[in-house]
């Protein structure tokens, strides 16, 4: 029997129009659709993008990645899962794994590819590329995330504040992701810097309930979501 193909769709950051035709194709032509768990027992956000695009004779797959940095503990649950997808593709049956920004970016679906290949060798995957969190929030903003010769950092997480102090040094351009935790020790540093004014945060991107603060000179604190992306224009654009 022929072997299923795993599908790696990028859904972008929470605007389900912003999904590729591509992606969209894809996502609807699968007998199964996965993607992963929310908390608390509510739907998670690749789910709520791709939900008004699914057929009800569609098998909908919840898949669990534990929020943690404990490296057995992720393993095991990136092998359940792949596990898990493969029952539907020994079947022969194609399966979209729906995957929130872009399935290359910092992606639970990089991992999960990474392991069905191990588990099971002859698995065909297939990546679909999208919008990612960083573009999608400098449209956001009307801005152009880079122009000419700009440099572009991207911070996954940012555990030191000497990280970022590095960074600026050479960076035209950065983007901290997953800043909420982190962010009054950011706004010391951009104030140092006298880097505020230059400075956006943004709350879910793209997504209805979505915030914008914009010059961030008064606000050294902010109670911000695990969705939360901080751009800092190090650099002058006022002669370009």
């Amino acid at each position: 029997m022929k072997i299923g193909t795993l599908y790696g769709i990028s859904v972008g950051p929470g605007d389900p129009e912003l999904i590729t035709v591509k992606g969209l194709r894809s996502l609807q032509k699968v007998p199964v659709v996965a993607f992963p768990a929310g908390i608390q027992g509510k739907p998670g956000i690749a789910q709520q993008i791709v939900a008004q695009w699914l057929n009800p004779a569609q098998v909908q797959l919840s898949l669990t990645f534990p929020y943690v940095q404990d490296m057995a503990m992720l393993k095991q649950a990136w092998q359940t899962a792949a596990a898990a997808i493969w029952q539907y593709l020994k079947q022969g049956q194609d399966v979209a794994f729906a995957c929130e920004g872009d399935v290359s970016f910092y992606s639970t679906f990089t991992y999960l590819a990474q392991t069905l290949q191990q588990l099971y060798p002859e698995a065909l995957i297939q990546f679909v590329p999208g919008v990612c969190s960083p573009m999608a929030t400098a449209a956001t903003l009307g801005i152009p995330l880079t122009i000419r010769q700009e440099r572009l950092v991207v911070l996954p997480a940012l555990y030191t504040a000497g990280e970022l102090e590095t960074v600026l040094d050479w960076a035209d351009v950065v983007v901290l992701m997953k800043v909420s935790s982190v962010y009054e020790q950011v706004w010391q540093v951009l104030n140092q810097r006298s880097l505020l004014d230059k400075s956006w945060v943004v709350e879910r991107a793209t997504l209805p309930n979505m915030k914008i603060y914009a010059d961030l000179s008064d606000r050294p604190s902010l109670k911000l979501s695990y969705f939360s992306l901080l751009i800092v224009q190090v650099c002058d654009r006022s002669n370009y």
